[in-house]
C-alpha cells in the first residue's frame, strides 16, 4: 500500500476538489501502484476529517450492485462510501445544480437500521430483521475527480461518488413486500427515463447491505443501528441539467422528486 502521508494528501486534494468544484486529476495514473485498500484509506482519511470538522455520518451507500451501473460505468465490483447529514434531503427539494460536478440521479431502496450489523458472516436475512424499514431514495452522483477514463480506485477515493441522498416515499416493513420484485420508473422532466427492477442489486437488495457489513469488519467497522443505507441503483444515472424535475414512481412505495436551479 501506500504510505499513510500521501493517503492524506490525496484526501486533501479531494476536499478542495469539493470545495472549489473543479474535479481533480486521476489519482491512479500518478501514484503507482495504488489499490482498493489504498482507495478505502483514502476515503477514511477523507471522512475522519470531515468528523473532525463537525460533520455526522449517518449511514452508507452501496454502489455499483446492479448489471445496469457496471455497464454504464465498466467496473466490475461493488464499491461504497458514507452519507453525512449534510448531504440528506426529503422529497421535493430543491437542489442548486452548481454545487454538482456531473450531477447524475439514481433510484434505489434505502435500508434504515433498527440493529446493529457486524460482519463476518452477515447474510441477507440478518439484514431483514436488523432492518426497521425500507423506504424509496434518489442518490445524486458527484464527481470530485475526472469521469473519464477513471477506475474503481478512483471512485472509492470519491467517496463512490456521492453527491446527496434523497428520501420520500412511504416507508414499509421489510416483511411487508417481496424486496427483490419492487419496481420504479424514473421520470425526468414527466418523461420516462429509466425503468428498473430492485432484484438487479445482487438479486436482491438486502444482499447489498449484507455484503458492506462483511466488507467493514476488516477495517473494525459496522452498520449501526439508525443509519441509512443505500443498496445501490437499478437504473443507469440520468443526467440532470438546470431546470430539471426528477421524479421517481415505486410501485406501493409512493415517490421521490427533486428539482435542480
Amino acid at each position: 500500500m501506500l504510505d499513510a502521508a500521501v493517503h492524506q494528501q490525496i484526501a486533501q486534494e479531494l476536499a478542495e476538489a469539493a470545495r472549489t468544484r473543479v474535479p481533480a486529476a486521476r489519482f491512479v495514473p500518478r501514484f503507482e501502484g495504488m489499490t482498493v485498500e489504498d482507495s478505502y484509506a483514502v476515503q477514511r482519511a477523507w471522512r475522519d476529517a470531515r468528523v473532525a470538522a463537525g460533520g455526522r455520518v449517518i449511514g452508507h451507500k452501496i454502489g455499483l450492485t446492479s448489471r445496469a451501473m457496471q455497464v454504464a460505468t465498466g467496473i466490475t465490483e461493488p464499491d461504497y462510501g458514507v452519507i453525512f447529514a449534510d448531504q440528506a434531503y426529503e422529497s421535493g427539494v430543491v437542489l442548486k445544480h452548481e454545487e454538482y460536478t456531473g450531477a447524475r440521479v439514481e433510484v434505489e431502496l434505502a435500508f434504515v437500521l433498527r440493529e446493529d450489523l457486524s460482519g463476518p458472516g452477515v447474510t441477507t436475512h440478518d439484514v431483514l430483521r436488523a432492518t426497521e424499514f425500507v423506504v424509496p431514495a434518489l442518490e445524486i452522483l458527484d464527481s470530485r475527480i475526472e469521469m473519464e477514463g477513471r477506475t474503481i480506485v478512483d471512485t472509492i477515493c470519491d467517496n463512490a461518488a456521492l453527491g446527496s441522498m434523497i428520501l420520500g416515499g412511504t416507508p414499509v416493513a421489510p416483511e411487508s413486500i417481496d424486496l427483490r420484485w419492487q419496481g420504479a420508473m424514473l421520470y425526468r422532466n414527466e418523461v420516462i427515463e429509466e425503468t428498473g427492477l430492485s432484484g438487479g442489486v445482487l438479486g436482491h437488495p438486502a444482499a447489498g447491505v449484507a455484503w458492506l457489513a462483511n466488507r467493514l469488519a476488516p477495517h473494525g467497522e459496522r452498520l449501526e443501528a439508525g443509519q441509512v443505507i443505500l443498496s445501490g441503483s437499478f437504473t443507469r444515472p440520468v443526467w440532470a441539467e438546470v431546470g430539471d424535475v426528477m421524479h421517481a414512481e415505486f410501485h406501493g412505495m409512493g415517490a421521490v422528486t427533486c428539482r435542480f436551479v
